[in-house]
């Protein structure tokens, strides 16, 4: 079976990562989720990568703040793409962890994108997007989706819209 992994590293970012979840849902896409860290257990982040890969994993999604080394270890784990989402935490609301994950050295890239549940929600999209490379369902999916927010503005304009 193929499936989105996303892994958060403490249950603290559970909150925000509902929302990447509850995204991945919508479509119909299968995930795994869990609580792993780069830096309190590497060896279960390490292992539990290379079992999501045998059980089908196609995308890792990486949620961590502050230091947020998380994707920067899946990338080093896999071949398979890694995004990750930089949580808002700490001294710096984030920006730390945002710098950290995009900061990645050449040849291991990990796809980042904003802080926060924007980003957990942008990061199903991506993953979405992803498998939809190579799955016409999800393809189709994606633009009745795009269909769909289109409409949403053009509703929202006409009950506000002044025009002479």
């Amino acid at each position: 079976m193929k499936f989105v992994s996303i892994i958060i590293g403490s249950k603290s970012d559970y909150e925000v990562m509902q929302e990447c979840g509850a995204t991945l849902e919508k479509f119909g896409v299968p995930y795994e989720l869990i609580v792993s860290s780069a830096h309190r257990s590497p060896e279960r982040t390490k292992d539990y990568v290379k079992a999501a890969e045998a059980k089908g994993a196609q995308v890792f999604i990486a949620a961590a703040g502050m230091a947020a080394h998380l994707a920067g270890a899946l990338a080093a784990t896999t071949t398979k793409p890694v995004l990750g989402v930089p949580m808002a935490s700490g001294e710096l609301k984030g920006e730390d962890a945002l710098l950290s994950t995009v900061m990645m050295p050449a040849g291991m890239p990990v796809g980042t994108v904003a802080i926060g549940k924007a980003g957990a929600t942008n990061a199903a999209y991506l993953a979405i997007q992803i498998m939809a490379l190579q799955d016409d369902e999800l393809k189709v999916k994606l633009q009745e989706d795009r269909i769909a927010k289109a409409k949403k503005v053009e509703l929202d304009s006409s009950e506000i819209e002044v025009i002479l």
